[in-house]
C-alpha cells in the first residue's frame, strides 16, 4: 500500500498512526482502544489494515469520538488541510456518515463547533476523509476530534493528519468562512439529505406507516401529474391520520443544527382539502420517544400545494424518522418531492426606514364628516347619512396616545338598510399607510333599536382580500362604546379598505370619529420611565457601623446591583434541556420557568391510569438546583380540543372521579414545589368541564388545588385580554368571571394574561391592566411573545410590552412563552435556532440591564451614603485607607425609604 502520508507537509497530530496506543487521544465520553497491526481485520472489513488502528466504541451519541487537542499547534490565517483513514463497524445497514469536527473555545463566550469535513462510510471499507479549515481568529482551546456513526456503531480510525498547506499565512477568511466548512459537511443549503427526494429509484428508501405506499405517473384522467419528476408517491389504504410516507433519516441530523423541509403535496380521496403535516419522530438513547411537527399545510385534490418549516434537535437521537400525515383516513397523500437540508442562515433584516412617519396624525379622510359622507362608501347594499349627538371626547385609550387633541364633532355615520353582518361604512386607506408602523384604531359605536342580546362591533381592514382585526367590542343597550385596536401591515399592499362591522342583518350602527393613526413608541417610552422609577425603586440609606481603623467620612462606596428582583422568566421544554447553550442562556438570563407541556394533563397522563412525571420532575430539579422559581402551568384546560380523548369519553361519574385524581396526584407530588398554578386554562374560551360537571365545578377546582397545596398562589389564565380584539376576553368579563369564582368560595389568588399580542400599542394595554387592577390581584404577562419577521420590529414590539408591564403597580411579573427559534412562536425568538442573538433578544438583554442601579460615591458626616435603585440584590464595595471591604445587601419592595445597616 501507498504511504499515503508521505507526500503530505508536516502532520500536527501527534500520535497519528496509534502506534504509541491512545498517547495525546481521548474519548469523548464513550470508550476507544488500540487494535494491533498483527489483529486480525475489523469484522467485516475486506482491505488488510496495513498499521494499528483505534476503536471507538460504547457510543451513546453521534458526537461521541475520538478528539485531541491541537490549540499549541495551529496559527490563526493559516490553511490546514486534514485528511483521516476511517471506517465502521457494527449494527449498520448502508451508509453512516464520518465526520471531522473542530471545538472552538473562547472565552466569555458560547462554543463553537467548526465541521471540516464528511464522508458516508459502509462496513468493509476504509474510506479517506478529507477537508481543509482556516481559523478567522484564535480560540483559548481548539479541540480536533472525529464524530459522527449512528449511536451504538464503532467508529475506526486507522491514522490522521492535519498539515498546514501553505508556509504564509492566507488571506483573512470572509465571514462566511464557517458556513463554507460547513458546506464540506453536507450540510450546505444545497444538500439533501433525503435520499432518492423524487423517486427517480422508485421506491427505495421509503415505507409506508401502517399504510401501503404506492409510485404513479399520473391519476384521474391524467388531471394529476408530477410536478417536477417523472413520477409522485401515494400513501394510500390509510386507516389512521397518523398513517403515511416515511423515510429513515438515522445518523443524518446533527443536534443544534437547523434544517429546513421542503414538500410538494396534495391529496386524493374522500375530502377535498385536508391538512397534510410533516412530522419528525426521534428515539433518543435514553428510549424516550418525541414527535416533532415541523410543518403543515391546507393540501387540496386541485393542485399540489408546497410544505415549508424548520426543526432543531438539540441531542443527537438513536433513531429518527421523517414522515407526512394528516388528512382523515380514507384519503390519500400524494407526495411529488421532499427535501431535508440545512437551513441557511439569513442575514438580520434591516431596521426599517420610515420616512415622515406623522406620528398622531389621522389618516381616515373626513372623520369628523364635515362634508357629509364624502371619502365614504356602504359596503355591501346598505344606506349611509350623518347624524348628531354623539361624544365630543375622544375615546380614552386614544386621549393616552394622542395627548394634546382636538375634540370631536359631534357628528356620526348612521347606517340602515343593513342585511348582512359585514355591511356597514367603508374607505380606501392604500395611500396612506406606511410598512412597519403600528397603527392605532379607535373610535365611538353604538347599536340601534330593535337588536336582541349582545352584539359585536368590528372594525377590519381587508388587505389585498384578508381580514385583519382592527379592534373589537360587544354591546347590549344604547349607549355610545369605545373601541380601539390595532395593527401593521409589513408587505407593501395594492389595496386596503377600513370598513367597520358586526351588529346582526337589521339592526342599524352607528360610528363616530374613526381614527387610524401612527403611535409614537419613544414618546410613550419617556412616561412609562417616569413610572418605573417610581413604582420599582426605593430610596436606600445605607448606614455604616463599625471600626475601620479611622473615621469613616469621606470613604468611597461603590454599589452594583447583580439582580432585579422583578420575575422574569421563560417557558422551557423538556427538549431544550440537552442543548447546554439553551439552559446556558436561561439561567443567565431568567430567574422564574414555566414548562411547555410537561405538566398538562394530557401530557403526565396520556391514557387512562398511566401517570408519568417523569419529564416534569427533571425539568422541576434543574430549576431547583439552580434557584429558579416556577409556575405550574396547569393543572386542567377547559378548551375540549386540549383534553386527551379518554377523558371526553367518560360518563359524568367517572369525569368527577378522574378530575379529583388529577388534582391529588399532582398537586400531592408537587406540594410546596411550584408557586403559582394555572388551574383551568382558558375558562373565557371554552367550557368542557363546566359542560359536563356544572357550573360549580371551577370554583371546586379552586377550593380543592388551595386544600392540597396552600403555598401555591391558585391563577386564572386566559389570552386577548389586553389587546381589544376579541369580545370574548375583554377585560370586562375576565373581571365578571374572576368575581364570579370568588363570590362561590374560589380562592383566586392571580390573574393571567397570556400575552400572545401582534402589534401592541401602550395605552390599550394598558386600559386592560388598569381595569383589571380594581380587584387588587397580582397581575401575570404569563406567555408573552410578540412576533414579527423584522427584528427591530419584534424588538420594538417586545420593549412596549416589557415597559407597560415593569411601569405598572399591580404587574408581579412577566413570563416568555419561549425565546429559542423553533421552541416558540414563528418569528417571535430572540435567539436564533443556532445560538445567534437576535436584535429582539439584544433589546431585552439592554432592557435588564437598564433595569440595574449602579451608584458611588462617599460616606458622609453620618456615616451614611444614599441613593435609589431598583428592588433586588447588590453588591457594595468599601474603600478605606487600610482595606477594601465588601458586602451584599437587599432591597425589599416598598414605598417609603429604607435605612440598612451595614456591619463594618
Amino acid at each position: 500500500m501507498i504511504n499515503y502520508w508521505s507526500k503530505l507537509p508536516s502532520n500536527i497530530i501527534l500520535n497519528h498512526n496509534f502506534s504509541q496506543g491512545l498517547h495525546s487521544w481521548h474519548p469523548n465520553c464513550c470508550d476507544a482502544f488500540v487494535v494491533s497491526a498483527e489483529a486480525k481485520n475489523p469484522e467485516g472489513m475486506s482491505e488488510k489494515s496495513d498499521g494499528a488502528y483505534a476503536v471507538v466504541t460504547n457510543r451513546n451519541e453521534c458526537w461521541q469520538g475520538l478528539e485531541q487537542d491541537i490549540t499549541s499547534r495551529v496559527t490563526p490565517d493559516l490553511p490546514y488541510t486534514v485528511s483521516a483513514y476511517v471506517g465502521v463497524s457494527g449494527p449498520l445497514q448502508g451508509l453512516s456518515d464520518v465526520q471531522a469536527t473542530l471545538r472552538l473555545e473562547f472565552q466569555g463566550s458560547s462554543t463553537t463547533y467548526l465541521c471540516i469535513g464528511r464522508i458516508p462510510v459502509s462496513k468493509g471499507r476504509w474510506e479517506v476523509l478529507e477537508g481543509t479549515f482556516t481559523l478567522p481568529a484564535m480560540p483559548n482551546r481548539v479541540v480536533f476530534y472525529l464524530e459522527g456513526p449512528s449511536p451504538g456503531v464503532d467508529l475506526l480510525i486507522k491514522s490522521v493528519a492535519v498539515s498546514c498547506s501553505s508556509p504564509s499565512p492566507s488571506p483573512s477568511p470572509s465571514p462566511s468562512a464557517y458556513e463554507n466548512m460547513h458546506k464540506r459537511c453536507g450540510v450546505s443549503g444545497d444538500d439533501n439529505i433525503i435520499l432518492n427526494p423524487t423517486f427517480d429509484d422508485g421506491l427505495n428508501n421509503w415505507s409506508g406507516r401502517c399504510c401501503k405506499v404506492l409510485l404513479n405517473n399520473s391519476m384521474a384522467d391524467r388531471k394529476i401529474i408530477p410536478q417536477s419528476g417523472k413520477v409522485f408517491a401515494i400513501a394510500t389504504e390509510r386507516m389512521q391520520t397518523w398513517n403515511g410516507i416515511q423515510q429513515e433519516i438515522t445518523g443524518k441530523v446533527h443536534k443544534k443544527l437547523a434544517y429546513e423541509v421542503i414538500a410538494v403535496v396534495r391529496i386524493y380521496g374522500n375530502v377535498t382539502s385536508a391538512v397534510v403535516q410533516a412530522t419528525l419522530w426521534v428515539k433518543m438513547p435514553d428510549k424516550r420517544e418525541r414527535y416533532i411537527g415541523i410543518s403543515n399545510v391546507q393540501a387540496t385534490n386541485k393542485d399540489w400545494a408546497q410544505l415549508q418549516g424548520k426543526f432543531l434537535l438539540n441531542s443527537s437521537p438513536s433513531s429518527a424518522i421523517i414522515y407526512l400525515e394528516g388528512p382523515p383516513p380514507g384519503t390519500d397523500i400524494l407526495l411529488d418531492s421532499l427535501v431535508v437540508k440545512h437551513a441557511e442562515k439569513l442575514p438580520p433584516s434591516p431596521p426599517p426606514v420610515i420616512e415622515n412617519p406623522a406620528y398622531g396624525v389621522n389618516i381616515v379622510q373626513n372623520s369628523k364628516l364635515s362634508n357629509g359622507t364624502n371619502g365614504w362608501f356602504p359596503l355591501g347594499n346598505c344606506t349611509l347619512s350623518v347624524a348628531t349627538g354623539s361624544p365630543h371626547m375622544l375615546p380614552s385609550m386614544a386621549r393616552d396616545s394622542l395627548r394634546l387633541h382636538e375634540p370631536l364633532s359631534g357628528r356620526y355615520i348612521l347606517v340602515t338598510n343593513r342585511a348582512q353582518t359585514w355591511m356597514g361604512p367603508a374607505q380606501i386607506i392604500t395611500d396612506q399607510l406606511k410598512l412597519f408602523l403600528t397603527y392605532q384604531v379607535s373610535a365611538w359605536v353604538k347599536i340601534g333599536p330593535g337588536a336582541s342580546g349582545p352584539q359585536n362591533f368590528n372594525i377590519a381592514l381587508s388587505v389585498d382580500g384578508q381580514w385583519v382585526n382592527g379592534g373589537q367590542v360587544e354591546t347590549n343597550d344604547d349607549r355610545w362604546h369605545e373601541i380601539g385596536g390595532s395593527f401593521r401591515i409589513e408587505k407593501q399592499p395594492s389595496r386596503v379598505m377600513v370598513h367597520v362591522q358586526g351588529p346582526s342583518s337589521g339592526v342599524d350602527l352607528m360610528v363616530s370619529g374613526l381614527q387610524i393613526f401612527a403611535v409614537d413608541r419613544q414618546a410613550r417610552f419617556k412616561h412609562l420611565k417616569e413610572q418605573t422609577d417610581k413604582i420599582r425603586k426605593r430610596d436606600v440609606v445605607l448606614k455604616f457601623t463599625g471600626p475601620v481603623g479611622g473615621s469613616l467620612l469621606g470613604n468611597f462606596v461603590k454599589v452594583k446591583q447583580s439582580n432585579n428582583s422583578f420575575p422574569l422568566g421563560a417557558c422551557i421544554s423538556r427538549m431544550n434541556m440537552d442543548n447546554e447553550e439553551f439552559i446556558a442562556f436561561f439561567l443567565k438570563h431568567f430567574n422564574w420557568a414555566v414548562f411547555g407541556n410537561e405538566l398538562k394533563w394530557y401530557a403526565t397522563e396520556p391514557q387512562r391510569g398511566n401517570l408519568n412525571y417523569k419529564d416534569a420532575d427533571e425539568m422541576l430539579d434543574l430549576c431547583q438546583k439552580n434557584n429558579i422559581d416556577v409556575r405550574g402551568h396547569c393543572i386542567f384546560w377547559e378548551v375540549e380540543d386540549m383534553v386527551q380523548p379518554w377523558v371526553r369519553a367518560l360518563g359524568k361519574r367517572d369525569l368527577m372521579t378522574a378530575v379529583q385524581n388529577r388534582l391529588t396526584s399532582l398537586l400531592t407530588r408537587y406540594k410546596g414545589k411550584f408557586r403559582h398554578y394555572d388551574v383551568n386554562n382558558e375558562m373565557l374560551h371554552g367550557s368542557f368541564y363546566q359542560d359536563h360537571l356544572g357550573n360549580d365545578i371551577r370554583a371546586e377546582m379552586f377550593k380543592t388545588a388551595n386544600k392540597l397545596d396552600p403555598s401555591a398562589i391558585l391563577f386564572v389564565n386566559d389570552y386577548h385580554i389586553e389587546d381589544g380584539c376579541d369580545t370574548r376576553s375583554s377585560p370586562e368579563k375576565y373581571i365578571e368571571q374572576i368575581l364570579n369564582l370568588q363570590e362561590q368560595g374560589a380562592p383566586v389568588g392571580g390573574i393571567g394574561i397570556q400575552g400572545h399580542i401582534e402589534s401592541p400599542v401602550g395605552p390599550i394595554v394598558y386600559s386592560a391592566l388598569e381595569k383589571l387592577g380594581i380587584l387588587g390581584l397580582p397581575i401575570w404577562f404569563t406567555e408573552l411573545d410578540v412576533s414579527s419577521i423584522n427584528e427591530y420590529i419584534r424588538a420594538d414590539d417586545l420593549e412596549v410590552m416589557l415597559r407597560e408591564a415593569f411601569a405598572h403597580p399591580a404587574v408581579g411579573g412577566v413570563m416568555l412563552w419561549g425565546f429559542w427559534e423553533l421552541f416558540t412562536r414563528e418569528n417571535s425568538h430572540l435567539v436564533n435556532a443556532e445560538g445567534d442573538v437576535n436584535e429582539a433578544g439584544k433589546r431585552y438583554l439592554d432592557l435588564k440591564q437598564e433595569w440595574l442601579t449602579h451608584a458611588h460615591g462617599h460616606i458622609d458626616k453620618q456615616g451614611q451614603f444614599g441613593f435609589r435603585g431598583f428592588h433586588g440584590t447588590y453588591e457594595l464595595e468599601i474603600v478605606t485607607h487600610l482595606k477594601t471591604i465588601s458586602k451584599t445587601f437587599v432591597v425589599d419592595k416598598g414605598d417609603s425609604p429604607v435605612v440598612l445597616s451595614i456591619d463594618l
